[in-house]
């Protein structure tokens, strides 16, 4: 499970060589994204790791239109495809993605792309931060054109719950809710309709899957975390966040720990948007 994290050293050798010596000709997304500043294209134009391509997640990664979706509901087939050729990725490449916010955001990438079968798409342990910290250097301005991509997106390689399966999920196996425990508890809510979580949803911020430097915690430790929290050894775990994005980070973490991870996309963003659905508070 570890060849799905990746060092800023081995990203730096793998650039220099042009591949993994356990894998393919290397692609690096940035997928710079946030609440507060959702383009960041700025920030990429900056500064990025030499040879990334800029992924917007809000318009390439997401599909948009009944709020009753959610706020970020997954790519169609369509734009993931386009964007795939956008970013020049074949069939066999090594994808590495990194963000600049501890992963949070680039994590979603990683989940779309392998569920849409990519086989090998690997996450910068440490994001952007680690990159710099290892005295790497940066490339500024617009990156030239790629030659598009050929590989070929087939959605729906991995697992996921829709909102008529996610209360059951809840109710019979183990639902985590990957957003900072006074969200989960209905203490505060800013984004989304109704305050609260769903019911039956045990808390599992998505920050506790990280050490003081923001790289992953051990495969051990996150087993650990996540046995606690309920998890039953090679068990499927549910997962949910806000709208989809750092529920992808909670997923990433699973997979280390040698969890399946079964992704709510909708989350609490289309959740909340239904005032039939039943929603609890409290810890």
């Amino acid at each position: 499970m570890a060849s799905i994290l990746t060092t800023a050293a081995d990203l730096q050798t793998a650039l220099a060589a042009g591949s993994y010596p356990d894998g393919g000709p290397v692609r690096v997304l940035d997928v710079r994204w946030r609440l507060d500043r959702p383009d960041g294209r700025p920030a990429f134009l900056a500064g990025h790791i030499p040879g990334a391509r800029y992924a917007d997640l809000d318009a390439q990664l997401a599909e948009h239109g009944d709020p009753g979706a959610g706020r970020h509901p997954l790519p169609s087939p369509e734009r993931l495809q386009a964007a795939v050729r956008d970013w020049g990725i074949d069939a066999g490449d090594t994808v590495v993605v990194y963000d600049d916010v501890n992963n949070l955001s680039s994590a979603r990438a990683w989940w779309v792309l392998r569920d849409a079968g990519i086989a090998d798409v690997r996450v910068l342990d440490g994001a952007l931060a680690a990159w710099i910290d290892a005295g790497f250097a940066l490339e500024q301005g617009e990156p030239d054109a790629a030659r598009p991509g050929s590989a070929v997106v087939s959605p729906g390689t991995l697992p996921v719950l829709d909102i008529d399966e996610v209360l059951d999920h809840a109710r019979t196996g183990l639902l985590l809710d990957a957003r900072a425990g006074e969200r989960f508890r209905g203490e505060v809510e800013a984004i989304d309709p109704r305050a609260g979580h769903i019911p039956g949803a045990v808390s599992a911020p998505t920050t506790d899957n990280l050490d003081e430097t923001g790289r992953f915690r051990r495969a051990q430790e996150l087993r650990a975390r996540f046995a606690a929290l309920g998890a039953e050894p090679g068990g499927a775990v549910g997962v949910y966040c806000g709208s989809g994005v750092t529920a992808a980070h909670e997923a990433v973490a699973l997979t280390v720990a040698g969890y399946e991870p079964v992704l709510y996309p909708g989350s609490w963003s289309q959740w909340s948007q239904h005032p039939d659905r039943p929603l609890a508070t409290g810890a």
